[in-house]
Formats: C-alpha cells, sequence, structure tokens
C-alpha cells in the first residue's frame, strides 16, 4: 500500500468507472483517483471498517462508500468509492414531477368528465321536473322526453305513462262533463218544450172549444134560424174533429212512450199503401194547387197498415202544409242496400216548401217540439205529429230522417224492412 496505493487507487477506479481513494489500515492515506485528495472526515467510517465492516457518507450531492480492502485473508486496508447523488436526484425530481403533473391531470380529467356527468344527470332531472309541471299545467306529454336503460329511462317512462293516464281520466271526465251538460240543457229544452206544449195545447183546445160554445150559444139564441142552424152544426162538426184529432194524437203518442205495443206487421205491397195515402191527401193538396208526382216501384214490406198509412199521410200532410202555394210534392221508392248488409225499402216524400231552419233540423222528431210558434198556429201543428211518425217506424223495425232541407223544400227518407218468409215463421 505504501509503494502501490496509488497505482491501485487509479485502476481500480478505472475498472469500477468511480472516482476510488485508499487508506492504509492505520486510516491514513494511501492513493486516488481523483485530480486532488478528497478532504472529507473519515475516521468514524474507517473505525468500522476496521471491523471489516461496510460504512457510507453523504455530503450534498456526494456520497462515499468504504470497505474493508483484503488480499486474501490480510486485511490491507480500506478502499473507498466516491458516487454523486445528483443523478438519483434528479431522477427522484423527474419521478415526483411526473406524479404531480401526471396526477394533476387525472384530477382535472376526473373533475371535468365528473362535472359534465353530473351536469347531464342535472339536465336529465331537469328535464324530468319540467315534464311534471307541463302535467301539472295540463299540458300532457306525447312521447317520453329521456331515453334511456337506467333508472332516470324508466323514471321518465313511468313519468310519461302517469301523463297518459291522467290524460285519459281527463278526457273521460270532460267526456262525462259534456254529456252532462248536454243532459242539463236537454232536461231544460225539454221543460221548455212541455211549457210550450202546454201552451200550444191550451190554445189549441181552447180555439175549436170557444167556437163550439159560441155556436151553441148562437143556437140557444137563434135556434128557429135555419141557416144559422146549418151554419153552427156545420162549424161545431169541424171544430169537434179537430179537438178529437188533437187529443188522439196527444194520447197515442203518450201511450207509446208508456206501453210497448205490439204492432200487426204482415207481408205489405208497398205501391197500394202509397197510392191509398196520395188519394187521401190529393183532396187538401188540390185546394193549394199542390201537385204530387209519384215514381212508384212494386215491392212487400213488413209493416202494420194502419201504422203504415199514418206515418205516410203524416209525411204528405207535412208536405202539403209547408208547401209553397202552386209546388210540388215528389214521392218515390226503391229497394236500397242498408248498413248491415240487408236490403230495406226506401221511400221518399220531397216537397218545394219553405224549408227547416239548420238550427232546427236535428229537433223537429223530439215531443212538443214546433219550428216556430206562427208557423205551427198557421199550420194547426203541435210538435206530436214527427214524433208519432218516428216511434211507429221504429215500432215495425223502421227509420225515418230528414235528408235535407233548404230553401227549394225539405225530402225526408223512410227506411222499411223488405218482407222475409222467416217474418211469418218468427210471428
Amino acid at each position: 500500500m505504501d509503494d502501490s496505493g496509488q497505482n491501485l487507487a487509479v485502476d481500480i477506479g478505472e475498472v469500477s468507472g468511480m472516482a476510488v481513494t485508499l487508506y492504509k489500515t492505520d486510516g491514513s492515506f494511501a492513493g486516488t483517483s481523483l485530480p486532488i485528495q478528497p478532504h472529507a472526515d473519515v475516521r468514524d467510517a474507517l473505525a468500522i471498517t476496521a471491523k471489516g465492516q461496510s460504512a457510507y457518507i453523504t455530503e450534498g450531492d456526494v456520497i462515499l462508500y468504504l470497505a474493508p480492502l483484503y488480499n486474501a485473508d490480510e486485511r490491507l486496508g480500506t478502499v473507498q468509492f466516491h458516487g454523486s447523488l445528483a443523478e438519483q436526484r434528479d431522477f427522484y425530481a423527474r419521478i415526483r414531477n411526473l406524479f404531480l403533473t401526471t396526477g394533476g391531470a387525472v384530477l382535472a380529467a376526473g373533475f371535468l368528465i365528473g362535472f359534465l356527468y353530473v351536469r347531464r344527470q342535472v339536465g336529465i332531472i331537469a328535464r324530468l321536473n319540467e315534464d311534471a309541471s307541463r302535467i301539472g299545467q295540463g299540458r300532457y306529454l306525447a312521447s317520453p322526453s329521456v331515453r334511456r336503460k337506467d333508472e332516470l329511462g324508466h323514471l321518465s317512462r313511468g313519468i310519461f305513462e302517469m301523463s297518459e293516464n291522467i290524460a285519459s281520466s281527463v278526457r273521460e271526465l270532460t267526456e262525462e262533463k259534456r254529456k252532462l251538460i248536454e243532459a242539463i240543457a236537454r232536461l231544460e229544452e225539454l221543460k221548455r218544450q212541455q211549457k210550450q206544449f202546454i201552451g200550444n195545447i191550451s190554445h189549441e183546445l181552447k180555439t175549436p172549444l170557444t167556437a163550439i160554445l159560441a155556436y151553441s150559444d148562437l143556437l140557444g139564441m137563434y135556434g128557429d134560424d135555419p141557416e144559422l142552424l146549418d151554419k153552427a152544426s156545420t162549424e161545431i162538426r169541424q171544430e169537434a174533429k179537430r179537438l178529437y184529432k188533437l187529443v188522439e194524437k196527444a194520447l197515442k203518442l203518450s201511450s207509446m212512450d208508456v206501453y210497448d205495443f205490439q204492432a200487426a206487421a204482415r207481408s205489405l205491397p208497398i205501391v197500394p199503401a202509397l197510392r191509398e195515402a196520395i188519394g187521401r191527401i190529393q183532396v187538401k193538396a188540390d185546394a193549394r194547387n199542390i201537385r204530387i208526382e209519384a215514381r212508384l216501384e212494386e215491392g212487400n214490406v213488413w209493416a202494420d197498415p194502419d201504422n203504415l198509412g199514418h206515418i205516410l199521410l203524416n209525411l204528405l200532410d207535412n208536405a202539403v202544409k209547408y208547401n209553397r202555394e202552386g209546388g210540388a210534392i215528389r214521392i218515390a221508392n226503391a229497394v236500397r242496400p242498408g248498413t248491415d248488409g240487408s236490403e230495406l225499402m226506401q221511400i221518399e216524400i220531397a216537397d218545394t216548401g219553405i224549408g227547416i231552419p239548420p238550427e232546427e233540423r236535428e229537433r223537429i222528431f223530439d215531443p212538443f217540439y214546433t219550428v216556430s210558434d206562427d208557423r205551427s198556429r198557421e199550420t194547426g201543428g203541435t210538435g206530436l205529429g214527427l214524433p208519432l211518425v218516428r216511434s211507429l217506424a221504429e215500432k215495425q223495425g223502421g227509420t225515418v230522417h230528414l235528408a235535407e232541407s233548404g230553401p227549394e223544400g225539405s225530402r225526408f227518407v223512410l227506411e222499411l224492412r223488405l218482407f222475409d218468409a222467416e217474418d211469418t215463421e218468427t210471428n
């Protein structure tokens, strides 16, 4: 170590790639691969190596590693390696900076993703809240506002179904309310019609009774006057007939509403029935210069002769009463297919009269209803004729309705069942 310490330090330094310093067994300097001799205080470390152990000393960015140096079993001294901590510290600094940068980026990305996720969820919840508010305001949903497969999607679907159920219930309640209002209005109208009917029937009953009483008084005062006697008897007879017809029509309609009479229906040729009704109304039509045009086709219907006669006569009578002076009545019949596929006998009675106002057309078949008081007084109508016609038609499986009406006149259509052999068997 005294002769070769310096060279040995240089050789070990070249082999290890590190700066090397050698110390003798007594701790004195033996050699170094450094340009200048180090001045570090290594006495405590040399005491440790003297015991055969290793030690290290750190000073700033330098680390000194000391270990015993042997040649076989003989201890030659201590070898000291000089290392730098700068690279390790730079490495640790770079690792620390990397962790800080990466952690910050991950934190920022996590915050951004979380923010966007929460914002989206909040937006969805806001939409669901808006849907609930719309339902509360009566503006129901046409479709779910959120379409997802998670809990929020299920909640949106539930809100939509709730909206549909509420809307359906509200529609039903609205419809019931509408029907109730219509029923109340109908009852009020029937009440008004009944009052009107009472006034009309009172007037109609009072007029012939007044005439009868007047002529009865005249007969009592001038019973020996042949001319007065003849006139009074004629007038009393006419007023009595009028009074009888009025009471009979009212009683018949009332009885049909209360009792379910069985019509004596049978196979009935339609053409003779139509011709008979035309013949009975012809005199009244001639008195007003109204011509009757008939285009008739043969066929048998299933009807009660008396009821059918009353229906036809009433419709023809109305066609004469509400026609214009010098007008016309057209009667035609033909077989037509019904709505259920069966065949019906369709009878049309059209006039060239004054027509029916549009707002009155749906009510002309209501009992006691007359289009106007003035027209009722002029024609002697009491609002019972058409309701009775409808009731009689329905009793034998038929229908009657107003097909059209306007300034050029009105057209009523009567539909009756055709004769079928099965009708005879069932009756």
